[in-house]
């Protein structure tokens, strides 16, 4: 839920409570890809063990994880906490750069390079509207309470 006091002084705060409940679903689409790339690990390990390697498990428990930290963060800003959105922002453009990286440079399974690239897409739209102006005045208003 966002925050009433950080809405009531924007000029359009249906238009801010909208955007943050896109970005919620966004990163939680990425949470639940993410750890259903685990269970797949899982599986795929006792099944079909040439679909699974390494870079696979290490890159799958990564994500999940980071998943988790990047939902808490989308949570915290949507509740209104500046600060947070300041970390979303942050994680999701190290998360952009890495998911690059590994899309080129890692031997992934195919199955698991269009997971990368699915979560990558998600990331991509969630970075777009993080950065878009509406969230500027949001910026601004958590200066002046933090300082």
């Amino acid at each position: 839920m966002l925050d009433k006091n950080l809405t009531a002084n924007h000029p359009n705060p249906q238009k801010v409570s909208s955007a943050f409940r896109l970005v919620r679903r966004l990163i939680g689409a990425y949470l639940v890809i993410s750890w259903f790339t685990v269970a797949a690990i899982i599986v795929l390990s006792r099944v079909a063990p040439d679909q699974v390697n390494s870079e696979a498990w290490v890159r799958g428990i990564i994500v999940a994880i980071t998943s988790v930290l990047t939902f808490v963060f989308a949570n915290q800003a949507a509740a209104g906490k500046p600060r947070a959105l300041l970390r979303l922002r942050i994680v999701v453009i190290i998360l952009l750069i890495a998911f690059t990286a590994v899309l080129f440079f890692l031997a992934l399974p195919v199955w698991m390079k269009v997971e990368q690239f699915i979560c990558s897409a998600l990331l991509l739209m969630t970075a777009i509207l993080i950065f878009r102006p509406i969230f500027m005045r949001y910026r601004e208003e958590g200066r002046s309470e933090s300082t």
